[in-house]
């Protein structure tokens, strides 16, 4: 019988006591993967309330703690185009208690801004899209302005004077300042003034109150003050009208062809989320999206339900990156 070295028969005895140990530790690894979640998931949303995509976070809310069996809360944290709530996201554990609804300007902010930090959404984890929905180029409902051949016309005179029309977004780099700056370039480069704001909702209401001339933005953002009387609709940016504004004409009827941009608000994991997470997730996603009260609260506002696959948004977030850098680069668009 040969002998073993004590050494190498040490090595061997623990090298088995960890294979063993791993054996035993793996299904229960296992088992609090898929019990996920165990307690309360966090939303975070890179906009503060009242926009298009805090609506998006909170119209599934129920519909999401229903599915998950675990309370989801809301958290805002606007700033920089939707970026720093991106950062807390991106910097959190990949556990799935903490995710991110963002909108598809934050494929354009690290186009548009230079310094250290931005997140580009193509690092994140795509767990599914929320919804989908035209923007729609809107006045104040007291402005002379009443179709879109009138708004050309404003420009172009406004323009003369070297000054140009005043319009808002939500924030530099946001989907609707470069839609507006694709507009500007369409009539010429002429001068347009930029105002941005810490989200769509204080520039709404300087839009109503006639402090801005003109502002595109989501439907489920504007359709309230369209209905109201408070603004007037002059477009919508798809190729076919919009169910909750039947009268509006799209952006080829009212004359400016090839125009069909489409916002839209997905929900986000930090980067290396564990692929059996974003199953349930987008599951969830899916079941509540699909509940008939959320259904006809999104189209009510103008918007389309979302629904599909991880692999889908992570698709339409590369196109729209690729997208957007290029209107961008043309347009000279800085944040800073």
């Amino acid at each position: 019988m040969t002998n073993v070295p004590l050494a190498t028969s040490r090595r061997s005895v623990l090298a088995g006591a960890a294979a063993l140990g791993a054996c035993a530790l793996a299904p229960r690894a296992a088992r609090a993967q898929a019990a996920w979640p165990t307690k309360p998931v966090t939303l975070v949303i890179g906009f503060p309330p009242g926009g298009q995509t805090d609506f998006a976070g909170r119209v599934l809310l129920a519909g999401l703690t229903s599915a998950l069996g675990q309370a989801v809360v809301i958290d805002n944290k606007p700033g920089v185009n939707g970026n720093i709530g991106a950062v807390e996201v991106m910097k959190a554990p990949p556990d799935g208690y903490k995710l991110y609804v963002g909108n598809g300007s934050m494929t354009i902010a690290s186009h548009v801004y230079t310094q250290v930090g931005i997140v580009d959404t193509r690092q994140m984890t795509p767990i599914g899209v929320l919804l989908q929905s035209a923007l729609v180029l809107a006045v104040p409902g007291t402005s002379a302005v009443k179709t879109y051949a009138d708004f050309v016309e404003v420009v172009k005179a406004k323009s003369k004077g070297g000054k140009g029309i005043d319009y808002g977004t939500g924030g530099v780099g946001a989907l609707p300042h470069v839609t507006m700056e694709l507009l500007r370039e369409r009539l010429g480069k002429l001068p347009m003034n930029h105002v941005p704001y810490k989200g769509s909702s204080p520039a709404m209401t300087d839009l109503i109150a006639g402090r801005l001339d003109a502002m595109f933005d989501a439907t489920s953002v504007i359709a309230p003050f369209i209905k109201s009387g408070q603004l007037r609709a002059l477009l919508v940016t798809s190729d076919k009208r919009v169910p909750a504004f039947p009268d509006v004409p799209t952006a080829a009827e009212a004359g400016l062809k090839d125009f069909n941009i489409v916002s839209f608000i997905g929900l986000y994991g930090p980067p290396k989320l564990p692929a059996e997470v974003v199953k349930k997730a987008n599951a969830a996603m899916n079941t509540a999206l699909k509940d008939p009260g959320v259904t006809k609260g999104i189209l009510e506002r103008g918007d389309e339900p979302g629904g599909g696959t991880p692999e889908q948004l992570g698709e339409l977030t590369r196109t729209h990156f690729k997208t957007w850098g290029e209107v961008v680069k043309a347009n000279n668009i800085r944040a800073d």
